[in-house]
């Protein structure tokens, strides 16, 4: 980290006293920028990004990395180690971050988000290698980790954010700096290949405990690393459409829905697996990617596969509370924590995408519970972002403890959902409800959601219909009243 700047004596002189003060307008409006959503009405506050945020000289030119660890209670930075030597700061989140600055600038049309991902994109052009793939980590003396397995050049989960990243950065800065959006074309396009190279297997599949597995997609079934991947092409395609990429997009998109399985009423209630019979929350963003290539490439077929996962189980994950993985082949292996926000985020921004492949507001009501968790609406009944200082807290461990760390993928992965969520007033509106109580019956599996000045909503489904069950206000008192007479 940089030493402190050492004080400077006072010199009572007219022209030092203008540089003080053209210093501390200057100083006032960094400090306005960080926190001017906050003061605005908002809870995203970058303040602790940017202190994760280093810029550092790179390949001859001078980009971003995001610090990977930050540690309660003084948040400094911390190197990553679990899986052996990683390393200081990894495209995992620079890409992750830069996503967020990108929407955000999309949004908000806030420059300096636009120039925060510029620099982050400026690393991960810089971690592609000539062939299409990514080494992930850099070290402490900011050489390239080419060896740790986490950070090895591959085509794998690191691969597929960077890919979303430039896709994305393309689509922005197409109108913003033409000359660097054709050096993210560029570096796009180089990675391709090796998303032919995946669909050559493409309509193989396999039985597994009795699931069809899709032999396609990343890791051979991998739909959670596939879905951010497609993210990635889609937002490409969305400012550069080919036959080839939509071709791409559908068959990959195809393996994802291959692995949905049940529906409303029925178990796995419309669930889309992480990898063969295997379910994670986190990162597992293919209602997100379905709903957004569903409404670009105008494909009912994929908005209708993104409702039945959003119908049937994010509105149980809403009743019965958050998990962090399950073998769906073994209904009694839940495993619930730890709980993360990078599992909150695919979920809550899901929601939002569907709503606008839809136009149904119910979607807008679900997004704001489901982003809730951040703010208290958790097990723990406590705050896991806090707006004061911008920090996400790494998680909920267990039933009684917070992981107070404040790392890179929490904190961004809280403010992407939060920016997502809080452009649309009817999602934004339902962040502070909390769940007070559930209702289950042979016909009902509802929960009741209040706010502090009595406002409700009820969520759920109704399986005599096999429907979603969302009601506001009037509506869900009436329901309430019934299950109490």
């Amino acid at each position: 980290m940089m030493e402190p700047i050492a004080r400077k004596p006072v010199v009572q002189n007219i022209a030092d006293s203008l540089a003080r003060t053209a210093l501390a307008v200057l100083l006032l409006a960094v400090t306005g920028y960080l926190n001017c959503a906050r003061t605005q009405g908002s809870s995203v506050n970058f303040r602790h990004l940017e202190h994760l945020t280093e810029s550092i000289p790179f390949a001859g030119d001078t980009i971003d990395v995001v610090h990977v660890y930050a540690n309660y209670p003084d948040y400094r930075w911390h190197e990553a180690a679990d899986s052996g030597m990683e390393g200081i700061a990894c495209v995992d989140d620079a890409a992750r971050a830069a996503v967020m600055y990108l929407r955000h600038y999309q949004l908000t049309h806030e420059n300096r988000s636009l120039s925060r991902a510029r620099r982050l994109l400026g690393f991960i052009l810089n971690m592609q290698s000539d062939d299409g793939e990514f080494y992930n980590f850099i070290l402490s003396d900011h050489s390239v980790n080419r060896t740790g397995k986490t950070s090895f050049k591959s085509f794998g989960w690191w691969a597929s954010r960077g890919v979303w990243s430039l896709g994305l950065g393309y689509t922005v800065f197409r109108d913003a700096d033409r000359l660097f959006a054709e050096q993210l074309n560029t570096a796009f396009r180089r990675s391709l290949p090796h998303v032919r190279a995946l669909l050559v297997n493409y309509g193989k599949s396999e039985s597994v405990a009795g699931y069809r597995v899709p032999r396609w997609l990343p890791y051979e079934s991998g739909g959670d690393v596939t879905s951010e991947l497609t993210l990635g092409l889609v937002e490409f395609y969305a400012s550069d459409p080919d036959t080839s990429m939509r071709s791409a997009i559908e068959k990959l998109t195809a393996g994802i829905t291959m692995m949905q399985d049940g529906t409303v009423g029925q178990y796995p209630y419309g669930l889309h697996r992480s990898w063969e019979t295997m379910w994670h929350m986190w990162g597992n963003s293919q209602t997100q990617v379905l709903a957004t290539a569903g409404k670009i490439l105008s494909s009912a077929s994929m908005v209708a596969s993104a409702e039945r996962e959003a119908e049937g189980f994010y509105s149980r994950l809403l009743v019965d509370g958050f998990m962090k993985e399950f073998n769906v082949a073994r209904p009694s292996s839940i495993v619930r924590y730890e709980q993360i926000a990078y599992a909150v985020r695919p979920m809550a921004v899901g929601l939002i995408r569907l709503y606008e492949a839809t136009g149904k507001r119910v979607y807008l009501v679900m997004a704001g519970l489901a982003a809730s968790w951040l703010v208290g609406n958790n097990v723990l009944h406590e705050p896991v972002y806090d707006a004061s200082t911008g920090r996400c807290y790494d998680g909920i461990r267990d039933s009684v403890t917070i992981n107070r760390n404040s790392g890179a993928e929490s904190t961004i992965e809280a403010l992407y959902t939060l920016v997502e969520v809080e452009h649309y007033p009817e999602a934004k509106h339902y962040l502070t409800f909390t769940k007070v109580s559930t209702q289950k019956t042979s016909r009902y599996h509802t929960a009741l959601f209040r706010d502090s000045t009595g406002e409700e909503a009820t969520v759920g489904v109704d399986l005599a219909s096999g429907s979603l069950v969302v009601l506001e206000n009037e509506a869900s008192m009436e329901f309430q009243k019934a299950f109490q007479r």
